[in-house]
């Protein structure tokens, strides 16, 4: 599996435990809900400064947003 891949399906599972929307990720992150969506479906392959955000926003460390499951 692709990194970026593999790091959307860390986000999307992350998120849905904290009960979230993509669109009330998007809104903690200052992301746009379509870029999130991008993310999670592994379209879009985030820089680490968008890593760093998401993690931070997510209470996660960034190395396990990026862990095999």
């Amino acid at each position: 599996m692709e990194l970026h891949v593999l790091f959307g399906n860390n986000v999307r599972h992350f998120r849905q435990l904290r009960g979230w929307s993509q669109e009330e990720l998007a809104e903690a992150t200052g992301l746009h809900r379509t870029y999130i969506s991008g993310i999670e479906t592994g379209r879009r392959n985030p820089s680490l400064l968008i890593v760093s955000k998401i993690a931070a926003v997510l209470d996660v460390p960034p190395e396990q947003l990026l862990e095999r499951r």
